[in-house]
């Protein structure tokens, strides 16, 4: 699917659950990590990560589509298009967009082990849990400021 493509289906999905058109650019943005597309308020354009089509289907697609839509008509219309507004919330549950997309294949394979560091303040002995690690040179104990040491460093499946 093209860029060309997905703007039909953008204005077709637009058509159909929302019953007003789409009248701005909707694209492929390369560039999008952590998200499946972006509602852009200064141009009104609508950006879709490419990934989520690649790993997860045409259906996971239409959601998102659906998600940004929402953010779209709201806004043009003056209404509440954020996450936490209340016609932003009814609008999704009318239409069946999705609230979050579905995490991505190849992002789970990376969370496979959790690392916690175990850090004690040598004055106070003060226990400091953390998930990276720290600069026990830099930092120091936020109740004493006495030096930190690592105590432990546990790794969890």
């Amino acid at each position: 699917m093209d860029d060309l493509e997905l703007q039909k289906l953008v204005e077709e999905i637009s058509h159909n659950s929302f019953r007003k058109p789409f009248r701005h650019k909707a694209f492929f943005n390369s560039r999008l990590r952590s998200t499946g597309g972006r509602y852009m308020l200064n141009t009104h354009d609508i950006e879709i990560n490419r990934k989520y089509l690649d790993q997860l289907g045409h259906d996971e697609l239409c959601g998102i589509i659906k998600h940004e839509l929402c953010h779209y008509h709201l806004h043009i219309e003056g209404k509440g298009y954020k996450h936490r507004d209340k016609d932003f919330k009814h609008l999704m549950m009318q239409v069946g967009a999705p609230r979050f997309c579905s995490p991505l294949p190849e992002r789970m394979k990376r969370k496979v082990s959790k690392r916690i560091i175990i850090y004690i303040c040598n004055d106070c002995e003060q226990i400091y849990e953390r998930k990276r690690k720290i600069n026990t040179q830099k930092y120091v104990c936020g109740t004493c400021k006495g030096k930190l040491r690592i105590k432990e460093e546990l790794i969890c499946n």
